[in-house]
C-alpha cells in the first residue's frame, strides 16, 4: 500500500537499485532511425512534428537566435518524450522533479544572459528602462525588470514540474478511491481515467511546446 501520495515521484521508491534516473534516456528507444530508402509512417509523423515545431520557433527567433534553433528543437524533443514516456507504468517521471527542470532552465538562462551582456551590453541596459518611462519611475522599472529577468528560470521550471505533477497526482488519487466503489462506479472511474490519460498526453506536448517557445522568446530579447 502506498504510504505517501508523493512516493510515485521518489526516485528510490520502486526498486532497490536506484536506476530510475535512466528513464531520462528512454526516449532514445522511440526516436526513429533512417535505415530505409522509403520512410515509414512513423518517420513521416516524426518529420511532420519536427517541421511544425521548427516553423513555430523560427517565428520567435531573430537572426542571432536562428543559430541556436537546433538547441531549442532538441530541448522540445527531450521534454516532450520524457513527459510522454513517464505516462507508462513503472517508469519514473523525471520531468516532475524541480531539480531536472531548474537545471535546464538555469543553463539556458545563464547562457542567454552571458551572450547578451557580452555582445549587446547597451541593448541589455536599454531593456531595463522601457521607452517613455518617466525619470522618477526609472529606478523602480530597473528593479522590476531585473526581478522579472532573474525569476524566469524559476517560472519555467515550476510551470513544467507543477503541470506534470498535477496530472499524475489526480490519476493516483482516483485510483486509490477505487477500493471503496462498486463495479458500476469502477467502470465509470476507468473511463474517466482514460480521458485523463488522453489529457495528460496533450499536456506533455503542450508543456514542452510552451517551455521551448518561452525559451526562444527570452533568447530573442537578448539581442
Amino acid at each position: 500500500m502506498m504510504t505517501n501520495l508523493f512516493d510515485i515521484f521518489d526516485p528510490s521508491s520502486s526498486t532497490s537499485m536506484s536506476i530510475n534516473w535512466l528513464s531520462m534516456v528512454y526516449f532514445i528507444l522511440v526516436i526513429p532511425v533512417v535505415f530505409w530508402s522509403v520512410p515509414s509512417k512513423y518517420q513521416m509523423l516524426w518529420n511532420m512534428i519536427l517541421e511544425g515545431i521548427s516553423g513555430e520557433l523560427k517565428t520567435a527567433l531573430n537572426k542571432y537566435g536562428m543559430m541556436n534553433i537546433l538547441i531549442f528543437i532538441s530541448l522540445f524533443i527531450f521534454i516532450f518524450l520524457n513527459n510522454f514516456i513517464s505516462l507508462f507504468p513503472y517508469i519514473f517521471t523525471s520531468t516532475s522533479h524541480i531539480s531536472i527542470s531548474i537545471s535546464m532552465s538555469l543553463m539556458i538562462w545563464f547562457s542567454m544572459m552571458f551572450f547578451g551582456w557580452w555582445n549587446f551590453s547597451n541593448h541589455m541596459f536599454i531593456h531595463l528602462t522601457p521607452l517613455g518611462t518617466p525619470k522618477v519611475l526609472m529606478p523602480f522599472m530597473v528593479m522590476i525588470e531585473l526581478i522579472s529577468s532573474v525569476i524566469r528560470p524559476l517560472t519555467l521550471s515550476v510551470r513544467l514540474s507543477a503541470n506534470i505533477i498535477a496530472g499524475h497526482l489526480l490519476i493516483t488519487l482516483m485510483s486509490q478511491s477505487s477500493k471503496m466503489l462498486n463495479i458500476v462506479m469502477i467502470i465509470v472511474l476507468v473511463l474517466v481515467q482514460c480521458v485523463l490519460m488522453s489529457l495528460e498526453v496533450a499536456v506533455s506536448l503542450i508543456q514542452s511546446y510552451v517551455y521551448s517557445i518561452l525559451s526562444t522568446l527570452y533568447s530573442s530579447e537578448m539581442s
